[in-house]
């Protein structure tokens, strides 16, 4: 198998090919976990893996908490199912806390104040009550607790860690947070375990190494190596140029080449692959080791350009960057892309292609 074969069978496995899911509660199943931290970019993640759903049709799904935003997987936020939430976060929490430890101390967050912080933040959300960040921070500071700033986004990611607190509704443009036995019920929960996990993550990012999994669920390497020892009878190995590459035997084999992606920032897409990821394209307008807030444009399993947008009121102002080596027809099927990204957030689009 060629690294372009690799690519592929990846666009396949995430539904990238043209095979999309019904619900975006289905792709976040079968990704296990979705980062988020940019929460709008997240919902093209997920609606571009689906069959044509948008942004409104996702929201609503969010809203019904089918899935959740939390910390689960490295200090940042992601999208897990409902039913997942728990024992991954049994699986994945006690490292994540570990290595929020050296926050913790350089903000002096010992012990006492995380708990005392937990103790509030139950109590403000108890009886099915929705809280903003903002308004979680303004009942800690009655008590006399860290109310600003990194400080409170730690109080609040170690609630969220405890498995205490998860995503909430959103209110308008805002997002909230809610007690997860209210918002997702034990009933609800399935089991799982590290081995369950490394399972999970090949099923929905195969083929990939065991450096991708050790990046995407922040265990260790020797985490890793156990958890697939103990389904490797399961998996299909493969390798590429030296690299040993796992995958979900049953997954789906690549169908026609998806033509134009417009992939959105942090997209578990380019996100996952320290080792084998799409290459660019000569002259490509990323400069190296620039992290320019931007979405990349992938044609034929080669990252080709990036794009950045605006929602304006009615308006989607997007601005897309291509490598001079594009021909004329593939920008034809960038401007459909973009058209399709602005359908999806239900704007009229303003395009502009440079490159």
């Amino acid at each position: 198998m060629s690294r372009q074969d690799v690519l592929r069978r990846r666009l396949a496995t995430q539904r990238l090919d043209g095979s999309g899911l019904p619900s975006a509660t289905e792709v976040v199943r079968l990704l296990g976990c979705v980062q988020s931290q940019e929460y709008t970019h997240a919902l093209w993640s997920l609606g571009m893996r689906t069959s044509g759903l948008t942004a409104a049709d996702v929201q609503r799904e969010f809203d019904r908490g089918n899935f959740l935003r939390t910390h689960i997987l490295r200090p940042t936020w992601h999208f897990v199912a409902a039913e997942d939430i728990r024992w991954i976060l049994q699986v994945t929490a006690p490292r994540v806390q570990k290595l929020n430890q050296t926050i913790y101390r350089q903000q002096g967050l010992d012990p006492a104040t995380l708990d005392n912080g937990l103790a509030v933040i139950i109590e403000e959300l108890r009886g099915g009550r929705y809280r903003t960040r903002v308004e979680l921070g303004e009942a800690l500071a009655d008590q006399r607790l860290p109310s600003q700033g990194i400080r409170l986004a730690y109080i609040v990611m170690n609630a969220e860690l405890e498995g205490v607190i998860c995503s909430g509704p959103m209110r308008g443009a805002q997002l909230t947070y809610a007690l997860l036995d209210e918002r997702a019920p034990r009933s609800a929960a399935k089991a799982g375990d590290a081995a369950e996990l490394a399972r999970r993550f090949f099923l929905g990012h195969g083929p990939a190494s065991i450096q991708d999994l050790a990046r995407w669920s922040s265990l260790t390497v020797g985490q890793c190596r156990e958890a697939i020892d103990a389904i490797e009878d399961r998996l299909d190995r493969i390798a590429v140029d030296g690299v040993q590459l796992w995958c979900d035997p049953a997954a789906p084999r690549p169908r026609t080449s998806p033509g134009v992606l417009l992939l959105p920032l942090y997209d578990e897409l380019t996100l996952s692959y320290p080792l084998i990821n799409f290459p660019k394209a000569d002259g490509h307008p990323h400069p190296p080791g620039e992290d320019l807030f931007v979405g990349c444009v992938i044609i034929a399993e080669t990252n080709v350009g990036l794009w950045r947008r605006i929602l304006r009121g009615r308006k989607m102002i997007m601005e897309i960057a291509l490598a001079p080596g594009v021909l004329p027809r593939s920008k034809a099927f960038v401007e459909a892309a973009a058209g399709e990204l602005a359908a999806f957030v239900d704007k009229e689009l303003e395009l502009t292609i440079t490159g």
